[in-house]
C-alpha cells in the first residue's frame, strides 16, 4: 500500500481533482464540497473527500514538480483504484494571445526532462491528456459558458520565472508543438495515467506572462481560480 498517504481506500473517490498547493486543496474542500473531511495528512499533502452536487469527489494536493506528481498519481492509480485525475494548477503564458487568468485545457505536455526514461527507460518527451476526459471538459465548458483555450504546454524541471536565459529557453520549444504556456507537473500525470490505462487531464490558470505586464486584484485572481475549479468539478460529476 501507499507509503505517502494514510487515507483508507474507501476515503479516496474514483475521480480526483489535484491542485499542487495543499492549501488550495483545503480551500476547494471548504468552499465547494459538502460534508468535506480531511483524509490525508502525510507530509502535509492534504487530501479531502466530499460531495459536489451529490457526486463523491476527492481533492488531493500533488506538491510541485514531476517527481512529486509522479509519486502521488502513481499511488492513487495503483493503490486506490482512482480512474480519473484532473490537475488544476497555474502556469506562465508564452503566447501573446493569452491574458492573465485565461483558462487553458492542456492537449499535449512536452518536456525536455527524462522522467519517462527514469521510470521505464522510454525515450518519450510528449504525453497527451485523455481524449475522452478532455472531450467532457470541453462539452461542460460549453454548457456552463466557460471560456477556455486548448493547447500544448511545456512541463519544466525548473521554475521558468527564475531561468537564467528565458529567450534561449523559448528558442528550444519544438516549433511544431506551438507551446503556449509552461508548468511543472502535467507530463508526469499524463505519463502515469497512460501507464495504468487511466484518464488524466490538466486545467491551468494563467498567472503570469512573459510578453505582457498585467496587474490584477486579489478578487480577480480568486475568481479566475474559482472558474477553473468550477469547470473541473462540473466536468467530474458527469462521470
Amino acid at each position: 500500500m501507499s507509503i505517502h498517504c494514510n487515507a483508507k481506500k474507501e476515503d479516496i473517490a474514483k475521480i480526483v481533482l489535484m491542485p499542487g498547493d495543499p492549501l488550495r486543496a483545503k480551500y476547494i474542500a471548504e468552499n465547494f464540497l459538502e460534508n468535506a473531511r480531511l483524509v490525508n495528512t502525510v507530509r502535509n499533502m492534504l487530501a479531502y473527500i466530499g460531495t459536489y452536487k451529490g457526486k463523491e469527489v476527492t481533492v488531493f494536493s500533488s506538491g510541485m514538480g514531476m517527481p512529486s506528481m509522479g509519486i502521488y498519481s502513481y499511488e492513487l492509480f495503483k493503490f486506490y483504484d482512482v480512474e480519473k485525475i484532473i490537475r488544476i494548477g497555474s502556469c506562465g503564458a508564452y503566447n501573446n494571445a493569452l491574458n492573465l487568468f485565461d483558462t487553458i485545457l492542456v492537449d499535449k505536455s512536452y518536456t525536455e526532462a527524462n522522467f519517462a526514461f527514469s521510470w521505464n527507460e522510454k525515450d518519450c518527451h510528449i504525453a497527451s491528456a485523455s481524449k475522452s476526459l478532455n472531450a467532457q471538459i470541453e462539452k461542460t465548458a460549453t454548457e456552463i459558458n466557460m471560456p477556455y483555450i486548448k493547447g500544448n504546454t511545456l512541463c519544466n524541471e525548473c521554475f521558468d520565472g527564475y531561468l537564467e536565459d528565458i529567450p534561449a529557453f523559448i528558442n528550444r520549444f519544438p516549433k511544431d508543438l506551438n507551446i503556449i504556456a509552461c508548468e511543472m507537473e502535467a507530463f508526469a500525470l499524463f505519463y502515469m495515467a497512460d501507464y495504468f490505462k487511466k484518464d488524466a487531464a490538466c486545467l491551468l490558470t494563467v498567472v503570469d506572462s512573459y510578453y505582457k505586464q498585467q496587474e490584477s486584484t486579489s478578487e480577480e485572481r480568486e475568481k479566475s481560480l474559482n472558474d477553473m475549479i468550477k469547470l473541473a468539478l462540473e466536468s467530474a460529476i458527469k462521470f
